[in-house]
């Protein structure tokens, strides 16, 4: 089965004062690791600079997109309503980060073997 790369972008670094302040510690903002705007492709592996955490979140959207599997809508179209398209937040419950991932046209590299 081909696979295709799948873009990744930082839509939003969010932040939930509320549960910062009775859970979280002292001056705790928003996500030190992502941008707004970010951009990644990833096809076998997370791409280089995309926070683990996060990585682990997502990374069953984006295996799907990248093998062709949101091209008619996730869920039977009652959760996104635009095709190779899905959004996805990492798992941090205080300060989450919002990823727009989208199925591309850009071949993925086959990993080479380690030497």
């Amino acid at each position: 089965m081909s696979m295709n790369k799948v873009k990744i972008t930082v839509l939003k670094t969010t932040f939930d004062e509320e549960l910062a302040k009775e859970y979280g510690v002292p001056g705790l903002d928003k996500c030190p690791m992502m941008r707004e705007g970010q951009t990644f492709y990833a096809d076998y592996a997370k791409p280089d600079g995309l926070c683990d955490e996060a990585w682990k979140a997502i990374y069953q959207f984006v295996f799907a997109l990248a093998h062709g599997m949101g091209g008619n809508c996730f869920y039977h179209t009652d959760w996104i309503d635009k095709p190779g398209v899905a959004i996805a937040a990492c798992n941090d419950g205080i300060r989450p980060v919002i990823f727009k991932l989208e199925a591309t046209d850009i071949p993925a590299e086959k990993p080479h073997p380690a030497e």
